[in-house]
């Protein structure tokens, strides 16, 4: 049997907080920005945990954890 290893698109855009949660950014920050509220853009600072049926999907793309 090979080793499973994780995907590695996945190993950038998502870690793990220490109880094991799924920590992810927050979308839409790029570019355009001047036509977003400000609002939206204090909101999206930083990263956020995904929400459970997002991690049973972002899950699958780490078989060793």
């Amino acid at each position: 049997m090979p080793k499973l290893k994780n995907k590695s698109a996945a190993r950038k855009r998502f870690s793990f907080t220490a109880t094991g949660k799924i920590r992810a950014n927050v979308a839409c920050k790029r570019h355009n920005l001047r036509k977003r509220p400000q609002k939206m853009k204090r909101q999206a600072r930083g990263t956020f945990v995904l929400p459970d049926a997002a991690t049973i999907v972002a899950a699958k793309y780490f078989p060793n954890r």
